[in-house]
Order: C-alpha cells, then structure tokens, then sequence
C-alpha cells in the first residue's frame, strides 16, 4: 500500500468508507481506523470472511420472490390464469395480477436497500450496484418487472466480485436479459422456427453485448461483426412455443399442464413446477457446457433454452475468428472471444476507475489495470486489488472527488443517521424523485456516475429537502408501510405517495453525527453549522458540499 502522505491519515477511513462502501455508519471511522485500512480493503474483498448479522439475514430471506427461478415467478405473478388458458381476461383479474406482480419489485428495492444500508459486506453491495448497472434491464419493458429481482439474485450478485467470463454468461442466459434486449426473438431467417413473433435476426443484443458490456463502442468492431454476432445468438433464448401432453406432464411430475411463458404471445410451454428444482441462493448457472452439447435439449430450471430451429448453422467469422456452426456452442465460443479481448479489458477497467476515483479516471491506472484483467483471466477481484493499492486511489486530488448519485446520497444518508429502517419505500420514492428509481432505467447503457448527470439547481433542492426531514426526523422510516401499498406500477408518482411526513424518530443528533462522518468538513462548513440552530445542525450536514461527494 503507498504511503499515507497522499491522504490525511486522519481522513484514509473516511475515503474508503466512501469509496468501498455507501458512507459510514456511526462507528465505522473508529473500526477502520483501529483495524487498519489495509486489513479493511482486504477484508471487503473476501465478502465470505464477513459474518452477517442472524436478523439481516433473516430479513432477506423473508423475501420469497429472491428465491424463485423466473419460471415460478412468471406461473405465480404472471398473466391471469384465465389468460394463459386463451380466455378473455376479467379486467380485474388482471388488474389484480399486476398488483401482485409489484410485490416482486418491492421485495427486490427492500433487499437491495436492506443490505445495502445494514449489510457489513459493502463493497459487494457497491459491485451489486455497478454490475446491474453495466447489464442494466429495465423493469417495466413488459414482463421485465417479474424477473429483475432474480435477475439480480441468482446472475448479478454470486458474480459481483468473481470471473468476468461467468458474469458474462449468467447475464446472457438470465430471461430478464433475453426480453429487455430481444434475443428471445431472435431467429435465422429461412430457419424452421421462423414465425410469428420469430420472425427474423434481432441484433440489439447483440450490439449492445459489444457496445456497453465488453468490447466499448471504440473496441474495434464493426458492424459486420453486429450481425454476425446476432447470427451467432440465433435460437439463443427462452423456450420456444409447443404444446405439451397432460398425460406426459404429470408423468414428468408437474401434474397439470401450466401454460408457462404464454404472456410473451407467441412464446410459452414451461413444464409443470415439479420438473424445476429448487434452488435455494444458489448463483445463475454459468456454465452448463455439458448440456449444451445435445442442443434444444431443455429448458434449464431459470428459464433459458437453445433453440436450434431457429439458429443459423452456418460458419462465420467473428472480429477476424474462425466459428464453425455447431449451435449453442457457437455463443459460447463468442463468450469466450469477447471476455478475453484486450478493448474489453480495457473497456471495464476504465469504467470501474470511473466508479471508483474520478469521472475522467488516469489513463496510467486504467492500463495498469485492464493489464491485471488480462493476466488474471478477468479476475473481478483482483483487479479491484490493484485499484485500492494503486497511488491514483490514494492522491488528495481525488479524495472526496465523485459526486454521489441519488441512491448513493440517499443510502449515505440514511447509513450516517443510524436509523432503524421499517419503510424502505420512502427511499425508494426519494430515489424515483431524483430522477433514479431503482429498477428504472429504461436504456440499457444504464444510469451516468458522473457529476454532470446529477448535479442540477432542481436536483440540489430535492436533495436539500431530503436532508432537512432526515436530520429533523420528519421521515416515516421507522414506520412500517400502509398495507395498502402494493399497487402501482413502478414510477415516480406511484412511489412518492410513500414519502409523506410522520414516523416516531426524532431530530438527529448533530454532534453524533459529525463524529459518524469523521469530521470530514471544510472550515466554511463547519462555521455555517455552528451558527445554525441547534435542530439545523443535522440537516445542514446532510446537505454540505462535502457530504454530497465521496
């Protein structure tokens, strides 16, 4: 680790509890700083090393969505049944259904705030953050809403701090992936399975697997190699349409003849619920090479399918490599190609330095690390070892030098003030009003961690709103949600009828909470805070310059 001198000793806690982690919460500066930063860095890099609390734990696990494969949540959530049976729906019926739907969206923002706001293992939750961000799906792009918690569940989070390739695959396999940017649709003109909704190739994802998730728009591809990679994902999906025998389901031990996927029109024939196995917390399976060998042979128990009717067997030349067409192990091939490109490696590094130090991040720690990446075989872990040990991550010009976006200020926020979370849905409405619901973008290069995106006179006075009912305990928080709260879908207006005023938990305390933040204030600052009112004191922390940075 270099040496201390770049940064105040007294502020090395304070700039990695910023920068690993969502702020500190009270205590965190004295903990750091008496284990030591470098034993904290290390500690937060092995995830696994770090007990969670038994009521944490407990908490999420109450969250029945996170543990069901999109197949589950698309039988239990989905379209009313009476219209996976070909029936008119009831109006109500599904009004109803998209009612219940929305308690997969909640449950997924109370976990994502939960851990984030509670959870010791911080710089996994801020990889949690990065990643969905970096493969974003967009919630309410039709089915969307039913799959993003799985989505984040069983292909984001076991990945975060792994093997870029295994990130890789997980996001391409995961139905929240195939919808939002249509390779469930993609099909090899003149192929079998051409029909309906399959009715040619689909190069969005395409172009955006090689625009924003690996290669970056200057990675030297050309349009050419667009289209042949959507050749490449042709048949890559989710289960193709076809009837099944009542008789064989139940042999097959579903029992009754669920119509599966049938709310995408064309697509549908899940089998019965009985022949998907549980999976408990278990990561999205990454690597299931082995079945890809007999093609069509599925579907997997999260959804995907290889459907070789509708693929494009032919050979191809992919960013000057040779593929011979043999199916699914076609894509895998492309996996492999894109993972390891050196403008990949680049492409990731940059962003991650951009997460981590500054918007315009050094080129010298960005090629030091892409370098990492490489020689690591796309090692998540190691190339953040090399950032956190890197003179740039410790240089006083970039202490305090990213401004956070609105999740990051809100969950900061509420981690400085040390409030018992009961109604994680005023976070989350504050968060829609900033311009940043959770779940909610719609493009799939997804949300800016930039200054430039987020600081606004409009912005600011939200932000400064927030941070004078937070500091004077204005906020319901501590208040369990109306049970009336279910419905809506999931937009800024349905979320802010969640931040009203109310709640039991009084004003903040202003000299607690200047100890919480490690006394990180400039003297202007601090001089401002002195002559306010006492009962001012908290908010004006809250909404200093220096505490909407990290």
């Amino acid at each position: 680790m270099v040496s201390a001198a770049e940064i105040p000793t007294e502020l090395r806690a304070v700039h990695v509890l910023n920068r690993l982690a969502f702020g500190p919460r009270p205590g965190d500066v004295a903990r750091v700083n008496a284990m030591g930063v470098e034993r904290y860095i290390q500690q937060q890099l092995s995830p696994t090393s770090i007990a969670i609390s038994a009521s944490l734990t407990d908490r999420v696990a109450q969250m029945e969505t996170l543990r069901m494969t999109p197949p589950e949540l698309f039988i239990k959530y989905g379209r009313p049944e009476a219209e996976r049976k070909g029936e008119k729906p009831d109006p109500e019926a599904r009004k109803e259904a998209r009612r219940r739907a929305h308690i997969i969206i909640q449950e997924a923002v109370s976990a994502r705030l939960m851990r984030a706001i509670e959870g010791p293992r911080q710089l996994q939750e801020m990889m949690v953050d990065f990643w969905f961000n970096h493969f974003n799906v967009f919630a309410d792009k039709g089915l969307g809403h039913l799959w993003v918690g799985s989505y984040e569940q069983q292909a984001i989070r076991p990945h975060a701090l792994g093997r870029f390739r295994d990130l890789l695959e997980a996001t391409a396999k995961h139905p929240a992936m195939l919808f939002y940017l249509d390779n469930w649709q993609n099909t090899a003109p003149n192929s079998p399975g051409v029909r309906g909704k399959f009715e040619g190739l689909n190069e969005n994802y395409a172009r955006e697997l090689m625009e924003l998730h690996t290669l970056g728009v200057n990675g030297g591809y050309s349009q050419q190699d667009v289209i042949t990679l959507a050749r490449i994902l042709t048949g890559w999906g989710i289960q193709k349409p076809r009837r099944r025998n009542p008789a064989r389901m139940a042999r097959a031990g579903g029992g009754r003849n669920f119509n599966g996927f049938s709310g995408l029109g064309a697509l549908g024939g899940f089998p019965g619920m009985g022949a998907f196995r549980a999976f408990g917390m278990r990561p999205f399976n990454s690597t299931p090479r082995r079945a890809m060998q007999n093609p069509g042979e599925g579907p997997d128990e999260y959804g995907f399918y290889f459907d070789p009717s509708r693929h494009d067997f032919g050979d191809k030349v992919f960013l000057e490599r040779q593929i011979k067409g043999s199916g699914a192990a076609e894509v895998e091939q492309a996996l492999d190609i894109l993972a390891h490109s050196p403008a990949t490696a680049r492409h990731i590094s940059y962003q991650l330095a951009q997460f981590f130090v500054a918007d315009n991040p050094p080129e010298a720690l960005v090629q030091r690390m892409a370098s990492r990446f490489s020689s690591s075989d796309g090692n998540i872990r190691s190339v953040l070892a090399t950032l956190f040990q890197s003179r740039e991550f410790w240089d006083r010009r970039y202490f305090g030098a990213k401004f956070k976006t609105p999740q990051q200020y809100i969950i900061s926020a509420t981690r400085a003030s040390g409030v018992e979370v009961l109604n994680y849905r005023v976070l989350a409405g504050n968060a829609a009003r900033l311009g940043m619901p959770f779940y909610g973008c719609q493009t799939p290069d997804g949300y800016k961690n930039t200054q430039e995106a987020w600081l606004n006179p409009d912005a600011m006075m939200i932000r400064l709103s927030l941070a004078t009912a937070l500091g004077g305990g204005h906020l319901p928080l501590d208040r369990p949600p109306p049970d009336d709260a279910m419905g809506g879908r999931v937009t800024r207006v349905s979320l802010r009828k969640f931040d009203r005023p109310g709640g039991s938990m009084g004003p903040l305390d202003s000299s607690a909470l200047r100890t919480t933040l490690g006394n990180n204030f400039s003297s202007h600052t601090l001089d401002t805070i002195e002559a306010a009112p006492p009962d001012l004191r908290a908010a004006l922390m809250l909404g200093s310059p220096e505490f909407m940075r990290r």
